[in-house]
């Protein structure tokens, strides 16, 4: 199955309420229109692609408002339902548009936001690359981590992982799981210990075995902020004590079903560490999808790789047409 496929098939939640609501904004204007529709007859084009019966509304100001509702409710938030709404407005204001080509302009719309920030990780010629890998406890920042190593290694490059989150030993548990998957060393200390100080071992490991990147776990308590932004700090101090320019990346890991949350975990992490770039997790089990069109709309950084379930390959780059698509419920 390819993961466009998975993408929209796992994100029917966001793509039905958005769908739904743009079917009923589209109906309600038709039932509630008490003219005839003045293109009730299409032309060739229209017949041959079939719309010709389809409902049609005069996009008005009640129509672009009912519209931000429906994208306020699917997560994207108020200043970017109110920008997209007025993007979709320009050039189709006071013609009447069917549901299918609202379906279209908001994809294209969805698409136009996420373009610039859809981005790979990028790949470094430095040896050991130093990812460090935040987020919330919960967020899917270790399967994230385990999913990224077995990939690299499937792409021919050599990966160590270090269990920073020493608090939790399920979270330690699970990513040696996905190092004996992937044939990956994963570093471990006892439960408790220094986090700071397994970074350093870790990182002395991958430069003494020409490991090409070294992926650290930490630890994501946000209830007790002021430790875990020491806790951090002390993290990329210790390992800049081996390698200046470390960590080379720092990413983000957010959980899709928290929906407008998410935005404050960007503007708690960015204060906390320099994050270089977000992964998306669980929007196989969310309506709220649209919140990730919020973050390129606020934010800018790059999104590199999204997850729609527990699989390896249920992890994938992020592509903005593809998720659009999927988003509004448009066929692929």
């Amino acid at each position: 199955m390819s993961f466009f496929k998975k993408l929209k098939d796992r994100m029917f939640r966001s793509s039905d309420k958005i769908g739904e609501g743009l079917e009923a904004l589209v109906g309600d204007g038709e039932a509630a229109a008490a003219e005839p529709v003045a293109e009730a007859k299409p032309g060739l084009l229209g017949r041959l692609l079939g719309r010709g019966d389809e409902p049609r509304r005069v996009l008005d100001d009640a129509m672009l408002e009912s519209l931000e509702e429906v994208l306020i409710q699917a997560d994207m938030g108020v200043e970017t339902a109110v920008r997209v709404t007025a993007n979709i407005a320009e050039g189709r204001f006071g013609r009447k548009v069917s549901t299918a080509e609202l379906r279209d302009a908001l994809a294209a719309e969805v698409a136009r936001i996420m373009g610039p920030v859809a981005r790979p990780m990028p790949i470094y010629p430095k040896k050991p690359q130093v990812v460090l890998v935040v987020g919330v406890n919960g967020s899917g920042k270790t399967t994230t981590i385990g999913k990224l190593a077995s990939q690299f290694k499937a792409a021919g490059k050599s990966v160590v992982i270090a269990a920073g989150d020493t608090f939790r030993a399920a979270a330690v548990e699970q990513l040696q799981i996905w190092g004996q998957r992937a044939g990956v060393p994963v570093l471990t200390a006892p439960e408790g210990s220094d986090p700071a100080s397994l970074a350093f071992d870790a990182l002395t490991k991958a430069e003494e075995s020409g490991a090409d990147l070294l992926m650290i776990d930490t630890a994501g308590r946000l209830q007790n902020r002021q430790d875990l932004m020491e806790e951090l700090a002390k993290i990329v101090r210790v390992i800049r004590k081996k390698d200046p320019t470390a960590p080379h990346n720092t990413l983000l890991v957010l959980d899709a079903t928290t929906g407008q949350n998410a935005i404050n975990q960007v503007e708690i992490f960015r204060k906390i560490a320099d994050v270089s770039g977000l992964v998306m997790t669980k929007l196989d089990g969310t309506a709220k999808g649209g919140v990730l069109v919020a973050l390129a709309d606020k934010f800018g950084l790059p999104i590199h790789a999204i997850g729609v379930g527990e699989q390896i390959d249920d992890l994938a780059p992020f592509d903005p047409d593809d998720f659009a698509k999927a988003l509004v419920g448009v066929a692929g």
